[in-house]
């Protein structure tokens, strides 16, 4: 069994696009389809099904393809298995994180993991709407928030704290608001990603009802991205409630200013989501070992 041919036909299957998965592995999309003729060849059975804008597994490809991966991950293992702890690991990532995340965190302590792991070639993605983890060829993704239901492994790292923000600029304009009755004469930006403000407010905790609720409020400005959203807070457009961990540095430096600390929105689970596989290549497990452990340890940092 020619190795290489299972690699690029998981691939294909992962993405449904031979020219996605050529563009991924780095090779010709006349060399990918004809690996995958080859492999069909060798097992006598059609495991891709192609139209002019589709590929999908047959009936046998499905029932292949999941030994194709237990096998792949095996052989990862056992390449793995009597080498030198020193040579580290090999292979290519690709992972998908929210920009605070990524920025605040997992980058500046990322060289540490590739000084253990020098043969690790790693592609970070940053982008504000939630990647399609199996189609997109990521091996893993961050993500912070309720998650939807999908067929995704998911591995909660902990709880993203929120506090109420504002620059010096605005409340010298518009006052610092005490009660929740002052937000009647405020305004926040909206952090919305279809641009709506119908549903713009500010969330709090009710005591009496033991419950999460919204005081509805005008806003200056939607916004669909997070680094737009603390932008316009500090260029004084409103009030915002964002992630302690992203504006922490903001706030020590006197760019923003803490307001109605009793009166916080709920805070955001964080989650590290793979895809549902018996066995994972072993730069997928170390890389989500390392993940985990780092976000972890400073979204448990009392805020």
């Amino acid at each position: 069994m020619d190795f290489n041919e299972l690699r690029i036909f998981a691939r294909v299957a992962d993405l449904s696009s031979f020219s996605r998965a050529a563009e991924q592995l780095g090779l010709a999309k006349g060399h990918v389809s004809t690996a995958v003729q080859r492999l069909e060849a060798r097992l006598g059975t059609r495991l891709l099904q192609r139209t002019t804008r589709t590929v999908r597994l047959t009936p046998d490809g499905e029932h292949f393809l999941v030994h194709c991966q237990e096998l792949l991950a095996e052989a990862e293992q056992l390449q793995t298995l009597f080498q030198p702890a020193a040579s580290g690991l090999t292979g290519r990532l690709r992972i998908d994180l929210p920009n605070i995340l990524a920025r605040d965190v997992v980058i500046p302590h990322l060289s540490g993991f590739l000084r253990a792991h020098p043969l690790l070639d790693v592609g970070i993605s940053t982008i504000d709407r939630r990647v399609d983890l199996v189609h997109e060829g990521f091996d893993c993704v961050v993500r912070v928030g309720t998650l939807d239901d999908s067929d995704l492994v998911a591995r909660p790292v902990g709880m993203m704290h929120m506090v109420n923000v504002a620059s010096p600029a605005y409340l010298h304009a518009y006052g610092t608001p005490r009660t929740l009755a002052d937000l009647a004469q405020h305004r926040v930006v909206h952090y919305a990603p279809n641009l709506s403000a119908n549903d713009a407010g500010w969330e709090y905790f009710d005591e009496a009802t033991a419950s999460y609720r919204t005081v509805p409020m005008p806003a200056t400005i939607s916004v669909n991205g997070t680094d737009a959203y603390q932008a316009a807070a500090l260029a004084g457009m409103g009030l915002i409630q964002a992630p302690l961990l992203g504006v922490r540095q903001l706030v020590a430096q006197g760019a923003l200013v803490l307001v109605l600390p009793e009166f916080r929105a709920r805070p955001m689970p964080v989650s590290l989501l793979f895809a549902s596989r018996r066995q994972l290549a072993p730069r997928v497990q170390a890389v989500m070992n390392w993940l985990a452990d780092l976000l972890t340890r400073y979204l448990a940092e009392p805020d």
